[in-house]
């Protein structure tokens, strides 16, 4: 995935339709009880139907997150992540841009 196609919800108000392939939602909090109310509503906000949103409800201290590790292996060519804000999708910075 390059990182060009990572976007944040806060940017954008509505998917890009010039990009090729499909818009996902990827929407993460450290524990079972924190909320995602927030996050979710960024994507319905964008567009994203539920179908095409990840979920992780986990510790972030790395990227081996069953939800994020499906969404990486179903990522094609052209496809777009959108998360609320890119501290919802890792604590690592140079983990992400790998």
């Amino acid at each position: 995935m390059e990182i060009n196609n990572i976007r944040s919800s806060q940017k954008e108000s509505k998917p890009n339709d010039t990009v090729l392939g499909i818009t996902y939602g990827y929407i993460w909090v450290s524990t079972v009880t924190q909320h995602d109310d927030r996050q979710r509503f960024a994507m319905k906000e964008f567009g994203i139907t539920a179908d095409h949103i990840f979920v992780d409800k986990q510790s972030g201290k790395d990227f081996a997150r069953p939800a994020y590790m499906d969404m990486m292996a179903t990522l094609k060519p052209g496809d777009t992540v959108v998360v609320q804000s890119l501290d919802r999708l890792g604590r690592d910075y140079e983990e992400m841009i790998r």
